[in-house]
C-alpha cells in the first residue's frame, strides 16, 4: 500500500512539473546544420530534390539530424522539451541518449558550456533537461539527436518566462564549414549529440558546421558532392576514407572534388587520411587496407596538386584519435575521448585555413 501511495505521489509530482511549462514550437527558433532550407520536412538534412535521385540508404540516413541544432533564448527557470523520434533506432554499440537524445548548451561569453541532455524514453519522449536555475536571460543552443530522425520537437519554458529568437550571432552562420564522411562524422559513437567531433569544433570555432556524415555510406556520391557548394562555405572537410574502396578512391576521388572545385573555386579543402584503426595493429588484413586505401588518396591528391589546384591539404591521421588505442568503442567507431581528441587535431588546422581565407 504504501508503495502504491508512493508512485502515485510521485506521478502526481512529475504531472505537476510538466504543468509549469508552455511549449513552443521549434520551428519558431533558427535551425542550424543545414545545407538546404529546401528539404521534405524542417529535420532532415538533405534537400528534397535528391528524393530518388541518390541512393536509398543515403536517403534514409538524410533524415538522421546529426549536425542539426535549435537557437533560442530565455529567462526561464527551467528548460524542458518534447520530442517524436522517427524510428527509435538502437545499436548495441552506442548510447540512446547519443542516438535519440537532445542537448543543451548554454553561452557564457563566448563559449559554449554544457547544461544536460534530454534522455530518450520512446518514441514520443518529453523531459525536463535543467530547473531551479536563476531566472536571467541565457543564449542556447539545442543539438538534435546523431542518429535519429525528429519529427517533432516543443522547447518548454516556464509559465512567466519568455523565449524568443538569439540576440547573439553565435555560432557565425556566414559561411559555414561544410564536413562530408561516414558514420564517425556523422557521431558515432559520442555518448550525446554535443560530443561529435564537429559539434565541438562548431563551438570552439564559433563557426556553423554542416554535417554530411552518411553512416557506412561515405562512398563518394557525386550528387552529394552537388549538394555541398548550396552554400558559400568558409571551407570543406572530405573525410570519405574509411568507407570508400581503393577502386573508388582511384576512380571517384578527384572527380568528386572537381564538383565541389568548380563551383566554389578558391574555397581551403581538407582531406582526411583513414585512421588507423586501434585493432589494425593486430589485423593484418586491415592494416595492408588502411595502407592502400591511403595510399591511393595520396596519389589523387599529388595529382590535383600537379594540375595546379591551390588551397588543398591532406591531413596525415597517425595520430589523430592518441596512441593509446582507448579512445573508440569497438576499434573502429570514436568515444567521447575519441571525439576530443579528432577535434583537438581538425582545430588548429581549420583554424589557421580560415585565417588565411
Amino acid at each position: 500500500m504504501k508503495f502504491f501511495v508512493f508512485i502515485l505521489l510521485w506521478c502526481l509530482c512529475g504531472m505537476t512539473l510538466q504543468a509549469q511549462f508552455v511549449y513552443y514550437p521549434a520551428s519558431d527558433f533558427p535551425l542550424l546544420g543545414k545545407i538546404s532550407e529546401k528539404t521534405e520536412t524542417r529535420y532532415e538534412r538533405l534537400p528534397a530534390l535528391l528524393n530518388g535521385n541518390t541512393r536509398p540508404p543515403i536517403w534514409e540516413l538524410g533524415k538522421n539530424t546529426a549536425g542539426l541544432a535549435i537557437r533560442f533564448v530565455s529567462d526561464s527557470k527551467a528548460i524542458a522539451v518534447r520530442w517524436t523520434l522517427r524510428a527509435q533506432v538502437t545499436m548495441s554499440h552506442m548510447a540512446l541518449t547519443g542516438i535519440q537524445g537532445l542537448d543543451l548548451y548554454t553561452l557564457e561569453g563566448k563559449k559554449w558550456r554544457f547544461v544536460n541532455v534530454a534522455r530518450p524514453e520512446g518514441k514520443e519522449n518529453t523531459a525536463v533537461i535543467i530547473s531551479n536555475m536563476e531566472p536571467v536571460e541565457r543564449e542556447y543552443m539545442l543539438y538534435l539527436p546523431l542518429y535519429d530522425g525528429v519529427v517533432s520537437l516543443e522547447i518548454g519554458v516556464d509559465s512567466t518566462a519568455s523565449i524568443g529568437q538569439p540576440k547573439v550571432d553565435l555560432p557565425v552562420r556566414d559561411k559555414p564549414v561544410v564536413c562530408y564522411g561516414t558514420s564517425i562524422l556523422q557521431g558515432g559513437c559520442a555518448s550525446r549529440p554535443g560530443m561529435a567531433h564537429t559539434n565541438i569544433l562548431s563551438r570552439r570555432l564559433n563557426r556553423e558546421f554542416v554535417n554530411l556524415g552518411f553512416s557506412g555510406n561515405g562512398q563518394l556520391d557525386y550528387e552529394i558532392a552537388g549538394i555541398m557548394t548550396n552554400r558559400d562555405a568558409a571551407l570543406y572537410i572530405l573525410d570519405f576514407v574509411p568507407n570508400a574502396s581503393v577502386q573508388q578512391i582511384e576512380e571517384k576521388a578527384e572527380r568528386f572534388f572537381r564538383i565541389i572545385r568548380d563551383k566554389a573555386p578558391d574555397v581551403p579543402v581538407i582531406f582526411v587520411e583513414d585512421p588507423p584503426f586501434t585493432h589494425s595493429k593486430y589485423d593484418r588484413v586491415m592494416q595492408q587496407e588502411i595502407e592502400r586505401k591511403n595510399k591511393a588518396l595520396h596519389i589523387v591528391f599529388d595529382r590535383l596538386k600537379k594540375a595546379g589546384e591551390k588551397s588543398i591539404w591532406l591531413l596525415p591521421s597517425e595520430k589523430i584519435i592518441g596512441d593509446d588505442a582507448e579512445a573508440t568503442v569497438d576499434g573502429i567507431h570514436f568515444t567521447d575521448l575519441g571525439f576530443m581528441r579528432y577535434a583537438e587535431y581538425l582545430y588548429p588546422v581549420i583554424e589557421k585555413r580560415m585565417k588565411k581565407e
